[in-house]
């Protein structure tokens, strides 16, 4: 019961949280865009929650997330006031990393519990999922930029910032940020 009520004070603030960010974001298409894969991941939570719930660890990693997505959906990812080097914002950086960091755990839960699969399988199948789903994601990236056809919401959406590499990055700091997780876990065991 105490979980429960932990859950469902996560999915409160990042309701109020999203719904305040809702507002008036700089580009509203771009807003719209980001907020897809949050509006059916969401749902899937709540729906299956009563079959599979994750650890509140999980729940936690996933709401950080969620709230970091809502961010950088408000103001694009490119556009976020977040300064680390003033040639570049690196807020879509970290943010990536951290999907790598942050979604090992639950993949990992449902491998191992869900599925039944374990040791060293177990990673590789969580790593792999979690490399898989970085792929997609920037080939949505570059889908949603040749169905607008709007060079300045798909630039923003993209948030490349010129880098021509900026999908590659991507997807290694998401991969590098798995691979830490992956080490975490084995140590605590």
């Amino acid at each position: 019961m105490k979980h429960k009520r932990y859950h469902l004070t996560l999915l409160i603030i990042l309701a109020v949280i999203w719904t305040f960010l809702a507002i008036n974001p700089i580009y509203r298409d771009v807003w719209f865009a980001e907020n897809i894969l949050l509006l059916i991941f969401v749902p899937i939570l709540i729906f299956t929650y009563n079959k599979f719930q994750f650890s509140s660890l999980s729940y936690t990693l996933i709401f950080i997330f969620l709230v970091l997505q809502t961010i950088g959906s408000h103001y694009s990812y490119a556009e976020v006031p977040f300064i680390l080097d003033a040639t570049r914002n690196h807020y879509d950086r970290v943010v990536h990393f951290l999907f790598g960091v942050v979604f090992y755990f639950p993949v990992y839960e449902i491998i191992t519990k869900k599925l039944k699969i374990k040791g060293i399988w177990a990673h590789i199948f969580t790593f792999s999922i979690i490399a898989s789903l970085k792929g997609i994601y920037e080939i949505l990236e570059w889908g949603y930029i040749v169905v607008t056809r709007d060079s300045t919401a798909g630039i923003s959406f993209l948030g490349a910032q010129g880098d021509v590499w900026d999908a590659q990055k991507d997807m290694g700091l998401g991969m590098i940020g798995a691979l830490i997780s992956e080490i975490i876990i084995w140590l605590r065991k």
